[in-house]
């Protein structure tokens, strides 16, 4: 009883791996924190697929039932949530061709996390911080502008802080692509935002 008193108290700071060890042992508790641990970053990440809110609560249910059933058949090889970001990558894809009418080029292009790193700053004042917000908005009407594969590489890219390689075993792309499609996408939105009136990017 000791030890599982100690085991709820301290599962935060376990790592992934050693929850994974823990849920495939059958430890309900390890595999509800890796759920508390990535829910809101794969609902964030499947929602730039969607557009849809209540549909991306929906494909991350089916997300993490898939990673319950296949716990057994993650390799170690490959940081658990690449191997993650990758299922909900596919079940994205596969609720949009499902529900799209028209058959859509899905070959993985994201983008948003390049310029939201930009209106980083130390300390803003009020003004800077008005600024901010309207960069933001601005940014946000320009990549729902954009096909759904750009979306995702820059969300990969700067809003998840993954490595190239990291994004191309996710999206089952060559690396010369995810990079070559990031700065298509970059320069897409650049000529958008000056479209818009807004310079210096």
């Amino acid at each position: 009883m000791g030890n599982q008193a100690i085991l709820a108290e301290n599962i935060d700071g376990f790592s992934d791996a050693e929850l994974i060890v823990g849920a495939i042992r059958g430890g309900e508790d390890s595999f509800a924190e890796l759920v508390q641990r990535y829910q809101r970053p794969i609902i964030s990440y499947v929602y730039r697929f969607l557009n849809d809110y209540d549909a991306s609560l929906d494909v991350t249910q089916e997300v993490f039932i898939k990673v319950y059933n296949s716990l057994d058949r993650y390799s170690s090889d490959y940081k658990f949530s690449t191997w993650l970001y990758r299922i909900a990558h596919n079940a994205a894809i596969d609720h949009i061709r499902r529900h799209s009418k028209k058959e859509q080029s899905i070959e993985a292009e994201n983008q948003e996390g390049e310029y939201q790193m930009q209106l980083e700053s130390s300390r803003p004042n009020p003004e800077e911080d008005r600024e901010r917000s309207e960069w933001r908005n601005e940014i946000e009407a320009v990549v729902k502008c954009l096909p759904v594969a750009y979306r995702e590489l820059i969300e990969l890219r700067h809003g998840k802080d993954l490595s190239y390689v990291e994004i191309a075993e996710i999206t089952d792309l060559p690396l010369g692509t995810v990079k070559n499609r990031l700065f298509r996408a970059r320069e897409m939105m650049r000529e958008m935002l000056v479209e818009r009136g807004l310079k210096g990017i």
